[in-house]
Formats: structure tokens, C-alpha cells, sequence
């Protein structure tokens, strides 16, 4: 038809393109800097790798790793002061780097590993080295065996906690308020109670006493029964999970403030009793664990007994 029909001299393709859309054709006249220029959108380059939340557990980590470095080289210019208050510190980091980790969900099997290296030198290395150079370097030929025991038990204690990480689930609801053994920030500061009762006595100017804690004996005896503890079988309460009984909240909490107060007032001599109270309680963590797993037992044979419903 002659309305269909292709002027002469034009194009099939720019026919096409009028006839499909006019603002796709452009005035002669016009001039091309005024011409609409195509804009490209730009694609942003995504950063790979983990978040900032899932960051901040393992720089607590890593600074708790530098304070039980920085304490090391503080024994060696014999500075024990600042030693113990460098390990304390990666004591307190040790708890709060795991706490952080749940809360902000970063929890890795990264952190985990780097965690349990770090709870080795701190709290595995740094108190026996502290203690060799403390009372043990004049002790003798074999007083180093202590502190090698030590050592060897708490890298073994941390070894088999990695170990039944997968195994968490398999136990019974009242074993997850139990540690296997004394923990190792636990059984570092059961090691230093030498050092701690040493500086205490310097304060007080308690001359013999201050002498008895720099002899190999009772560093040696401290070492060696923290390292049974380690390895042993006791159950221990974690205090993770543990529950406190109404009553006894405002008495906890009034106690904590109180040793709060004497641990600022008296660092060494607080963390002295604390060792003392620490093992006092032993016993009766052991004792709740076998009242907790007797009554779990009794319940399951109970539960047993009854007899099926009657269809």
C-alpha cells in the first residue's frame, strides 16, 4: 500500500526505528552536546569476608594472647607485680571474649581454635614460667620437672575440651553446669597462689613468710597438685549455666561488692583467698554433681516402671 510504502533513499533498519518508537530518533539540528547521553549504571565490587561482629571476639583474643606475652617478659626482669596484673588481665579478656561471641553471633570454629591456643600460653606457659623464675630457678636440677608437669597437663586438659565440643549435646542437662576437671583460668590461678601469697606477705612485711613462698617447695607442691586437678575426672561447677535460688540473690550480689571492694583494696591478698575458697569448694561441686545424676536416674527408672496406657 502506498502509506506503507519505504520512502527512497531511507533505510529498512531506520524505518524500523521510526516506526517503532519516535524518541529513539534524534534532530539533525540539534546539537550533540545537547544530545541525551545513555547513562551505565555502576556495579559496585562486593567486599568478600567476614563481618566486623565476628572480628571483635577474636581481637579480645588476640589481646588476651599479648597481655600473658607482655606478663612473661615481666617475670624475666623480675617485675612479678605486673606480671600477675598482665595475667589477670587475659584472665578477665578469657571471659569475656567467649560471652561477646554469643552475644554478637560470631561464634567460629576459627575463635574456638585461636582461643584454646591462647588459654595455653596464658594460662598453660605463662603461670609456670612465672613461678620457675619466681622460686624455682635456684631450686635445684629437678626443679624444673614441675613446671614441665604443669604444663603438659594443662595442654592436655584444653585438648580433651576440644575434644568433646561435638559431644556437648550427647550429655545429660545436668552435666552442661560441669566442667571435667579444673578449667584452666581456674587452674592458673590455683598455680600462682605462691606468688600471690608471696607479694601479699611483701606488703604486710611478713619476712618469713615471704621467704617460704620464694623456696621451691610450695610452688612445686601448687604446680604439681593443679596439674592432677586438670587432668582429673572431678566434676567442677562452670558457673555458665548455673542458676542462684531467689533467696540467695541479694546475698550473692552483696558479697560479690564486698569482695569487689577488698580485691581493689588488697589485689593480692583477695586473690590469695580466693585460691583457698576455690578449692574449698571442691567438695561440694563434687557432691552436687552425684545428688544431680542420682535424682536424674531415679526420675529415668521411674519413668520406666510405669506401666503403658491400655489401648
Amino acid at each position: 500500500m502506498a502509506g506503507s510504502a519505504i520512502q527512497p533513499g531511507a533505510s529498512q533498519d531506520s524505518a524500523a526505528g521510526g516506526s517503532q518508537s519516535g524518541s529513539r530518533t534524534e534532530d539533525p539540528s540539534r546539537p550533540r552536546g545537547l544530545r541525551r547521553k545513555r547513562l551505565r549504571r555502576r556495579v559496585r565490587n562486593k567486599i568478600k569476608g567476614p563481618s566486623f561482629n565476628r572480628l571483635i571476639p577474636n581481637i579480645l583474643t588476640m589481646l588476651g594472647l599479648c597481655a600473658g606475652l607482655t606478663g612473661m617478659r615481666f617475670a624475666v626482669d623480675g617485675r612479678f607485680q605486673a606480671a600477675a596484673i598482665a595475667l589477670l588481665i587475659s584472665a578477665f579478656i578469657d571471659g569475656l571474649d567467649g560471652r561477646i561471641a554469643r552475644l554478637l553471633r560470631g561464634s567460629t570454629r576459627f575463635g574456638a581454635e585461636f582461643d584454646s591456643l591462647s588459654d595455653f600460653l596464658c594460662f598453660g606457659v605463662a603461670p609456670s614460667f612465672l613461678l620457675y623464675f619466681w622460686a624455682l630457678r635456684d631450686g635445684g636440677r629437678y626443679a624444673f620437672l614441675p613446671c614441665l608437669m604443669f604444663t603438659v597437663c594443662m595442654a592436655l586438659r584444653l585438648a580433651r575440651f576440644n575434644a568433646t565440643l561435638d559431644e556437648a549435646e550427647e550429655k545429660p542437662k545436668y552435666a552442661s553446669n560441669f566442667f571435667t576437671g579444673v578449667p584452666a583460668p581456674a587452674g592458673a590461678g590455683l598455680a600462682l597462689f605462691p606468688l600471690f601469697l608471696g607479694l601479699e606477705a611483701e606488703k604486710l612485711d611478713i619476712v618469713w613468710l615471704y621467704k617460704f613462698t620464694r623456696l621451691a617447695y610450695l610452688p612445686s607442691f601448687t604446680l604439681i597438685s593443679t596439674a592432677f586437678l586438670l587432668v582429673s575426672t572431678l566434676p567442677v561447677w562452670s558457673f555458665k549455666n548455673f542458676k542462684v535460688p531467689a533467696h540467695f540473690v541479694l546475698p550473692v550480689m552483696l558479697g560479690t561488692g564486698a569482695y569487689a571492694a577488698v580485691l581493689v583494696a588488697d589485689p593480692w591478698g583477695a586473690l590469695a583467698a580466693a585460691g583457698v575458697i576455690y578449692m574449698a569448694l571442691l567438695p561440694l561441686s563434687r557432691l552436687s554433681f552425684f545428688k544431680l545424676k542420682k535424682a536424674a536416674e531415679d526420675l529415668q527408672e521411674e519413668v520406666e516402671d510405669e506401666p503403658a496406657p491400655s489401648a
